[in-house]
């Protein structure tokens, strides 16, 4: 099946009911992933626009999901890359999965940040740099230490790993991490 549009992957994440905080936060990342895809094209570099427009702004789709829906007990990223599957938009499932903080600490994250495919790596990236607004990583990061005191060292892992993945990344597309902004739809 094709990837579908930005009409069609707004309908289903509508489908879910999600609050009016998650819908603005996937909207930003959507936005800086769509400029990061734009950058990217006009630097030259082969990357799938609809693929990482769509998996933006689908990307926390399972954090919609009811408390009680089955597909939440695989966790995030996993609940909504099986969700988009089910719902027959498999080609979604890898940045679905990608794009959780806590892959960044994961074994292999550091080889990933050079090797994935690079709609994956901006889906990820675009995320580490949204709320409801444009933020620097350092700031995305403080915010979960904040938050999530417990996860520090997997935080700071995963950090670090974040920061390898903007340098990689920014240098592939030709830009300063401080240029990154939305490209507002």
């Amino acid at each position: 099946m094709a990837v579908p549009t930005r009409t069609e992957a707004l309908s289903l994440l509508m489908s879910t009911e999600p609050s009016p905080r998650l819908l603005r936060h996937v909207t930003v990342v959507a936005e800086v992933a769509s400029f990061l895809a734009y950058r990217a094209t006009r630097k030259g570099v082969a990357v799938d626009r609809r693929l990482v427009e769509t998996a933006a702004l689908l990307h926390d789709v399972d954090k919609a999901l009811p408390l009680g829906h089955p597909l939440r007990s695989r966790g995030h990223g996993e609940a909504g890359a099986a969700w988009l599957s089910e719902a027959g938009h498999a080609e979604l499932a890898r940045a679905l999965v990608a794009h959780p903080v806590h892959r960044l600490a994961d074994d292999g994250a550091e080889r990933w940040v050079i090797e994935a495919p690079i709609e994956e790596r901006i889906v990820t990236y675009a995320d580490k740099r949204a709320i409801g607004r444009v933020v620097s990583l350092e700031q995305r990061f403080d915010r979960w230490r904040r938050r999530h005191p417990e996860y520090r060292a997997q935080l700071d892992r995963a950090y670090a790993n974040a920061v390898r993945l903007e340098a990689a990344l920014c240098d592939t597309i030709g830009i300063e991490p401080c240029a990154v902004e939305r490209l507002r739809w």
